[in-house]
């Protein structure tokens, strides 16, 4: 009976029905905040990248500062995109099943995609 007396910001502090209140909202702002900076970073490497020979690009991207730039910029993005889509899918899919199976697919697919890409890096990074 004490909701009613309940100020509009403790309702919110309540963590809502989900009890899991606004994490996924500061989770993706974070990541994007952190994607300003790697992002900035990632296209630097890019231009550097360009016009160079085979054995110029491996040089560049087997470097240890560049590996583990493009090791975070893969990590971050991979796991915006998940939470960006999973956000999608809960507010825009109704139908239980295919929230389920939509969810579970964004799962193995940002992970299939961040696990290429990592993997990619650190095979070029450990053969130089």
């Amino acid at each position: 009976m004490s909701a009613p007396h309940r100020t509009p910001l403790s309702q919110v502090r309540g963590l809502g029905a989900a009890r899991s209140g606004t994490s996924h909202f500061w989770q993706q702002r974070v990541t994007s905040v952190a994607l300003i900076s790697l992002s900035i970073a990632f296209v630097i490497i890019v231009l550097l990248l360009l016009g160079r020979t085979h054995a110029g690009v491996i040089q560049i991207l087997g470097s240890p500062i560049v590996a583990i730039l493009m090791l975070l910029f893969i990590f971050t993005t991979a796991y915006h995109m998940w939470l960006g889509m999973q956000e999608i899918i809960i507010d825009y899919i109704h139908d239980d099943w295919m929230k389920l199976m939509l969810l579970m697919t964004n799962t193995f697919f940002c992970c299939a995609v961040g696990l290429a890409c990592t993997f990619a890096i650190l095979k070029l990074s450990f053969t130089v």
